[in-house]
């Protein structure tokens, strides 16, 4: 998933429930490439603009207090979904003013607006709007009873905040890799992809900040392995750098550490195969499986800005954990 976020460290690379109950001691592996869909569960203000009227220019907008990163889900007495809910709104109220509840944080604030008529005609309120994202990302496991899936590592946000977005509705469907933009210094590399076929693979379900995850449609074939604690040392990376085929890359997990309760881990490519197709790690590659003394024990999550060579995971155990805690909140 091609997700950047402002730190001068890395960069984040792209984009399970399951009945209470025990889970499955063995995963399947994943490393398949796929096109995420979000549709966000209400409207994301990503910036304001000012709206050219024959009075002179304004930004309803920002004089009324919005501000970048708010959630709106409703206005007046009619919930918002999606962006042309709310331009059908505006053009509703005309040149009257407007309550809008928007949620901030774990607030829900309201907020009065009015509209502006700008030169062409369109009652505007001066915003950018954001509904959804799109991208490319890697699966990490499938549940084999189940069907139930994790990817990417972390969380899919907005790129204007950097708020992750709520999940209203979502899939994942087949994604071919046609290239990849190798990384250098300074800036990060991507894969190149194209849809394979039209076919959604499995829903989206929760979108949470140690990934995301969903249900198959059908359960895929392949191996499994029991999962285990990442720690220091040799390991292998599972990811697509070409076509639909997922193969194995040497690693060094060079350090293994805790970030707010959660197993992280710095890793280093030394696999020349991957160095030469790519430079190292790439966005796109978020969510590829750490493979470690026969056992799946994480996920690639960001890459370093300035050297693509080094890169961060995730411990799976973060992830399970997540999809328990989605799980309850079901």
């Amino acid at each position: 998933m091609k997700k950047r976020i402002a730190s001068a460290l890395f960069v984040i690379l792209c984009f399970l429930l399951t009945p209470c109950g025990a889970w499955a001691e063995e995963l399947l592996v994943g490393g398949q490439a796929v096109g995420i869909e979000i549709c966000a569960d209400g409207v994301i203000v990503s910036g304001f603009s000012e709206v050219v009227t024959a009075e002179g220019t304004v930004s309803p907008a920002e004089e009324a207090g919005f501000a970048i990163g708010d959630l709106i889900v409703q206005i007046e007495d009619r919930e918002v979904r999606c962006a042309e809910d709310l331009i059908a709104a505006a053009a509703r109220l005309g040149g009257s003013e407007g309550e809008v509840t928007v949620r901030r944080g774990s607030r829900d604030l309201k907020l009065r607006v009015r509209p502006a008529l700008s030169e062409s005609g369109q009652w505007l309120l001066g915003m950018w709007l954001r509904d959804g994202v799109s991208g490319v990302g890697t699966i990490t496991f499938v549940e084999p009873a189940s069907g139930l899936f994790g990817a990417l590592g972390h969380g899919v946000n907005d790129e204007s905040c950097g708020r992750i977005v709520p999940l209203r509705d979502g899939w994942i469907s087949a994604a071919e890799i046609i290239g990849v933009e190798p990384g250098q210094p300074g800036r990060p590399g991507e894969l190149c992809a194209q849809g394979a076929g039209t076919e959604k693979l499995g829903r989206l379900e929760r979108n949470t900040a140690a990934g995301v995850f969903g249900h198959m449609n059908a359960i895929p074939a392949g191996r499994t392995l029991r999962t285990g604690e990442i720690r220091t040392g040799a390991a292998s990376i599972v990811t697509t750098l070409a076509g639909c085929e997922a193969r194995e890359y040497a690693v060094e997990i060079d350090r293994v550490y805790s970030d707010g309760g959660q197993t992280r881990a710095l890793l280093t490519v030394t696999d020349s195969a991957l160095l030469t197709g790519a430079g190292g790690i790439v966005q796109g590659m978020s969510g590829s499986p750490i493979i470690q003394n026969g056992s799946l024990v994480g996920a690639v999550t960001h890459v370093f800005i300035n050297d693509p060579r080094h890169g961060f995971a995730i411990g799976i155990h973060d992830m399970l954990d997540a999809a328990k805690s989605a799980a309850r909140a079901a």
